[in-house]
């Protein structure tokens, strides 16, 4: 019988090394665990001339921004399954490819292409989902449901399956069926608990509902499974510390941050590496706790080298923060020239909302709140456009309040506060009697 993968489709390969690792390996990413790259290379080495895992090891490359190698190894599988591969292994190659290199639309219309035709192909399946896919990243203002609605037409196509049950639920939580989602997540992860995406999408609900308790027990419990190397390890800590912020205890956060945020500790991926910091820091300060300038200089630093251009409009307003929390004021200006000529260009899928946030972010910094609103306000239902996540996205929220807080608009403050609190009624809103300054 000819060798398949976990969801039945046909692999081009002979070797039962090569199909059993490759097998494996896609597991692992699917689920954000260790070993993912060390098992591709096993599965490279049994079947050369298979192509599905050197284009799954490109990916694996692209996570951690090695992009000459992402692109060598998406090259080489395009030739290799040209030589020996199915209809559904060339398009797999092909898809993957154009996300690797960065063609996002080209990649969104490939990928909604192939699931038409094979929607049990849950590596393809995988490249709009999440709070980093595809779809976050094209500058759409409703990738959120985007997503929930795209996991809803393939769902019978998966069952129980638990990497489905993960990302289709976290869907539904960021799309705003909060409980639905959790309950769906927890299926997911129940199924396979060495499974980090589903840890994560589960904090995700947690956030969203209040549950902070309930999630710090979560991470405390699962965390010590899961190896420091993990993908997702540094920012399943992330959430914990956020937790901190929400129990207005900032001394935990950050000691949270110096054990597995800090970029000379961390060995997360560099856009994780970038926006954990950035965005955990800023937070601190904005809520009124003291954060030493060494921090902030030595992850700027670190952050310049990773992103040292314009790229990702998330990553750019993360490298926002650093610039402006450090009153770097040249590396600000030089990243919002380039951001506009971008907007003006038409390149900016992300639009307008990008620049006004840079701005902002620097009155802020700057103690010039009444700016920061006024730069703010408008712009605020479009910030979804820059990607990530509800809870990440939330940091603009959060400066806008602070802003309105110190520029003396206390009620229209108020007014969101409580409207956060009812949505969230477990939360506590102590952290912000510190922030008025």
């Amino acid at each position: 019988m000819a060798h398949q993968d976990r969801y039945g489709l046909p692999l081009s390969t002979a070797s039962d090394a090569a199909a059993d690792a490759y097998r494996d390996g896609v597991d692992l990413m699917l689920s954000g665990w260790t070993g993912m790259a060390e098992t591709l290379e096993r599965a490279i080495a049994a079947d050369p001339g298979f192509a599905l895992p050197h284009i799954a090891r490109a990916r694996v490359h692209a996570f951690y921004q090695q992009g000459d190698l992402a692109r060598s190894k998406a090259a080489l599988a395009r030739e290799l399954v040209a030589r020996r591969g199915t209809e559904r292994e060339r398009s797999h190659v092909e898809t993957l490819a154009l996300s690797i290199e960065g063609r996002l639309h080209e990649a969104i219309a490939s990928t909604l292409k192939h699931i038409e035709s094979w929607p049990r192909d849950a590596l393809v399946l995988s490249l709009p989902l999440g709070a980093f896919g595809l779809f976050a990243f094209s500058g759409m203002a409703d990738h959120d449901r985007a997503r929930h609605e795209l996991c809803e037409r393939v769902a019978q196509h998966y069952g129980e399956d638990w990497w489905f049950l993960t990302m289709a639920g976290w869907a539904m939580t960021e799309n705003g069926d909060v409980a639905r989602g959790r309950s769906v997540t927890e299926r997911g992860f129940n199924l396979r608990r060495a499974n980090a995406h589903a840890a994560h999408a589960v904090l995700h609900a947690m956030f969203e509902d209040g549950s902070i308790e309930a999630a710090d027990r979560l991470v405390d419990d699962w965390i010590p499974t899961y190896d420091r190397a993990g993908i997702l390890h540094g920012h399943i800590r992330w959430h914990q510390a956020l937790g901190a912020l929400e129990r207005d205890d900032s001394a935990r956060a950050l000691a949270i941050y110096a054990d597995v945020l800090q970029p000379a500790v961390t060995q997360a991926p560099p856009l994780n590496v970038v926006t954990d910091a950035a965005s955990l820091l800023w937070r601190l300060s904005a809520y009124g706790h003291t954060v030493p300038k060494t921090l902030w200089q030595e992850a700027d630093a670190a952050a310049q080298k990773m992103f040292p251009k314009s790229s990702l409009p998330f990553a750019d307003v993360h490298m926002a923060l650093f610039a402006a929390a450090t009153q770097n004021h040249a590396a600000l200006t030089a990243r919002l020239a380039t951001i506009e000529q971008r907007l003006a260009e038409g390149k900016l899928p992300a639009g307008p909302v990008v620049p006004a946030i840079v701005r902002a972010l620097a009155a802020f910094a700057g103690e010039d709140y009444a700016s920061s609103v006024q730069m703010l306000a408008p712009v605020l239902a479009e910030v979804v456009r820059i990607g990530g996540s509800h809870a990440q996205r939330e940091l603009i929220e959060d400066t806008y309040i602070v802003a309105l807080m110190r520029s003396g608009e206390l009620p229209r403050a108020r007014a969101l506060l409580d409207a956060r609190l009812h949505r969230r009624p477990s939360l506590r809103d102590t952290r912000w009697q510190a922030a008025t300054g």
